[in-house]
């Protein structure tokens, strides 16, 4: 079996590996276009993406939408090769604005999750009528079930006619805030080599109907080139990994951020509450200490991004945790981590990575007979 490329219609990825978007400022133009000139697919992260904008403060939207078209250039500009991908959470508050600003600027894809975009298609073709032009921007939501890829499936297909041209399943090994609850994160059930046999059974009848593939790409907790085999085997059309992308030159993140998980043993990767009441796997810290510890007290939300966030009940905000963490302040704030980020132990370029995934994956899998779809 070889790496297969990757296909959204008609656009194509030469590896089957999408990077994931990491915020706040993890995975910006400059990660994301190196991914994408090794064949992959780069992706920029949206959330609090204007924060370095000396304006944020006064006027959160237009810097986000100035940072995001900055970036998405800035991108381009370092591509040769490869797709560039943006990453879009349902539950930021200028959501709308981040997807309209991304199709303007002619992105390859916009991921949605955090929620489910039952809205996205409706932003792609305002922005189309208003640009009078069609565009090629692919719609591929984030699902962590089935179910929710056959709700989203049915819904765009009969309010806007249009088909997903993909699906990412992030399971609960994810780094960040996670689609699950505390319960369902180590029940077999939930794991997931189950739910992308799920999903991949899911969307067959739309394939079927439609006459069309829609790729499934497995994610959370994909961390060596047998892994990608392993999820190939099952089904899936790619993977999508963070974790692996963090600790590369490239990442758009301070040293010190890098270093976290350099130094990350196992016991430190856990699971935490999120001010926006959802749990997230991270790399524990002092910071994070002293919030167990009910030595932190709310302060008043200066950024408005998330529309689930409880700023009155919450002990700090999440979102200038992120910055401070992006920027290497670790004393005020932490970093998101999928649960195989301890067996990080150095920093490499993002080329040295990819040629060390396709190795792994040729060892492993070179001989192995291809599943037959």
């Amino acid at each position: 079996m070889q790496l297969p490329s990757l296909k959204f219609g008609d656009l194509v990825a030469k590896m089957p590996i999408v990077q994931g978007g990491m915020g706040v400022g993890i995975s910006l133009s400059g990660l994301a276009s190196a991914v994408a000139n090794e064949g992959g697919v780069g992706v920029i992260a949206t959330s609090m993406i204007g924060m370095r904008d000396p304006q944020r403060a006064k006027d959160p939207h237009g810097s986000d939408i100035r940072a995001l078209t900055e970036e998405i250039q800035k991108a381009r500009e370092k591509m040769q090769d490869g797709l560039l991908g943006v990453n879009i959470m349902c539950a930021l508050t200028n959501f709308a604005d981040m997807v309209t600003t991304s199709v303007k600027q002619n992105v390859d894809v916009v991921f949605s999750g955090a929620g489910l975009p039952l809205d996205l298609p409706k932003y792609l073709r305002e922005t189309s009528e208003e640009l009078k032009q069609e565009v090629r921007t692919k719609l591929v939501p984030i699902v962590s079930s089935g179910r929710a890829a056959n709700i989203l499936a049915k819904k765009w297909t009969s309010r806007f006619g249009y088909l997903p041209d993909g699906f990412v399943v992030e399971g609960p090994k994810a780094g960040g805030h996670l689609g699950f609850k505390p319960e369902e994160i180590e029940d077999p059930d939930h794991q997931l080599e189950k739910i992308v046999a799920d999903v991949i059974e899911t969307v067959k009848p739309y394939e079927d109907k439609h006459g069309r593939a829609i790729p499934v790409i497995a994610a959370g907790g994909v961390y060596s080139g047998e892994d990608i085999g392993k999820f190939l085997q099952l089904g899936a059309a790619g993977v999508q990994m963070g974790t692996r992308f963090v600790a590369t030159e490239e990442c758009d993140a301070d040293i010190e951020f890098k270093r976290a998980y350099v130094n990350a043993k196992k016991e430190d990767v856990g699971i935490i509450k999120s001010p926006v009441g959802l749990p997230g796997r991270a790399i524990m810290n002092n910071f994070l200490d002293t919030v167990s510890e009910g030595l932190r007290k709310p302060k008043k939300c200066i950024h408005k991004c998330l529309h689930s966030c409880a700023e009155e009940n919450s002990p700090y905000c999440i979102a200038q945790a992120l910055v401070n963490a992006y920027k290497g302040k670790l004393k005020h704030g932490f970093a998101f981590a999928g649960a195989n980020a301890y067996l990080v132990d150095k920093i490499v370029t993002v080329r040295e990575l990819m040629t060390s995934l396709s190795d792994e994956f040729d060892r492993r899998w070179g001989k192995e007979e291809p599943i037959q779809k």
